[in-house]
């Protein structure tokens, strides 16, 4: 399963902005996208309401993945740039 191990950047950590950018992102995949918290707890990232709910600051390492498809790799990157813009 393609994944990306990323370490939060931003200072505010994930608020609004980013979780709406994210969310565009994971529902223009097609396929399901899931972002699991170092706790373990996994969200789906087509919700904005879940990962909001998930209180991610900055400095924090989450992973995101998603199925095999051709078009996995791209936007594991993208919702990693997104999290991390320094990428």
């Amino acid at each position: 399963m393609p994944s990306r191990r990323v370490v939060v950047s931003a200072h505010n950590g994930v608020h609004a902005r980013p979780v709406a950018e994210l969310v565009r992102l994971a529902q223009s995949h097609g396929a399901p996208i899931t972002l699991r918290t170092a706790d373990g707890t996994a969200v789906d990232l087509s919700s904005v309401l879940a990962v909001m709910d998930l209180g991610i600051a900055s400095g924090d390492a989450v992973v995101i993945e998603t199925s095999q498809s051709d078009t996995a790799d791209r936007v594991l990157d993208q919702l990693a740039e997104v999290l991390d813009p320094r990428r």
